[in-house]
């Protein structure tokens, strides 16, 4: 990798997983409140990750670290997809058909993989409806804006199609 390659590595993973990281949260507020729960009671439902059951008579601290988690696996996912794109060209060369296959590769491992290996210890119950809108909000608020700032962040000869 190149010396200009590294020196852009940490803002894009960075801003990358705050973009990814707002969007899917902000996604998920408005699910809650469609649904009656409160932002917080979402937010300990992350925490629950760690903490299980225990993490919703916890409040405001559990909530704190659910947030915290919330970006730091957002963060983690734009780490991955930078790394692959530094190797991968046609990851930055395609953003919005690598970022909506990136966006369901992340749905798909949260909800069948690393839900169920957490404390929360089950598969969350989804119906078909469910798992569509989840599928768009990964493309749209996570699987793009990842794809799209590893785009930005990489030099334009790098970037030209084939």
């Amino acid at each position: 990798m190149s010396e200009p390659a590294r020196d852009r590595a940490a803002p894009a993973v960075l801003n990358a997983g705050a973009l990814a990281g707002t969007l899917d949260l902000a996604a998920a507020c408005i699910q809650s409140w469609l649904a009656g729960r409160t932002p917080v009671r979402m937010l300990q439902g992350i925490a629950s990750g760690w903490l299980g059951r225990a993490s919703y008579s916890h409040g405001a601290w559990s909530a704190a670290l659910g947030f915290v988690t919330h970006y730091l696996i957002a963060t983690s996912w734009a780490a991955l997809y930078w790394i692959a794109s530094r190797r991968v060209r046609l990851l930055v060369r395609q953003p919005w058909w690598c970022g909506a296959i990136y966006g369901g590769l992340v749905y798909a491992v949260m909800y069948e993989g690393v839900i169920p290996l957490s404390a929360i210890h089950r598969h969350i119950p989804r119906t078909p409806q469910d798992v569509l809108i989840g599928l768009m909000i990964h493309v749209v608020c996570v699987g793009w804006p990842i794809a799209l700032t590893a785009r930005g962040h990489t030099a334009r000869r790098d970037t030209s199609t084939i």
